[in-house]
């Protein structure tokens, strides 16, 4: 076995923001922020995927929905087809888990 040393580092906003664009840019298909759930839903299934990269307008990666957040958003109490993208990325750029309960 091989001792591996590591050093911590504090996580700041530059940094997580750049890991999360570096996941984003290996995610798979891109989409835009203002698609639907049921749209993006069918764009998943159609690309035999789990995950999707959001777009902004100039087609900058700026988050990352799952299948299982879409569909625990579609199945929330609150969910109507005007809920785009873009409702449900948090601060990180990723689907936040909380959107069927805070809304």
């Amino acid at each position: 076995m091989t001792l591996v040393q590591t050093q911590s580092r504090p996580a700041t906003a530059g940094s997580v923001h750049r890991q999360v664009t570096e996941s984003v840019d290996r995610a798979g298909p891109r989409v835009r922020v203002d698609m639907s759930v049921e749209v993006a839903l069918s764009v998943m299934a159609a690309a035999r995927t789990d995950r999707l990269v959001v777009c902004d307008q100039d087609d900058q990666g700026i988050g990352l929905v799952t299948r299982a957040g879409l569909t625990a958003a579609r199945d929330g109490s609150a969910y109507t087809d005007r809920v785009c993208l873009r409702d449900l990325l948090d601060e990180q750029g990723t689907a936040s888990p909380a959107f069927a309960l805070s809304r």
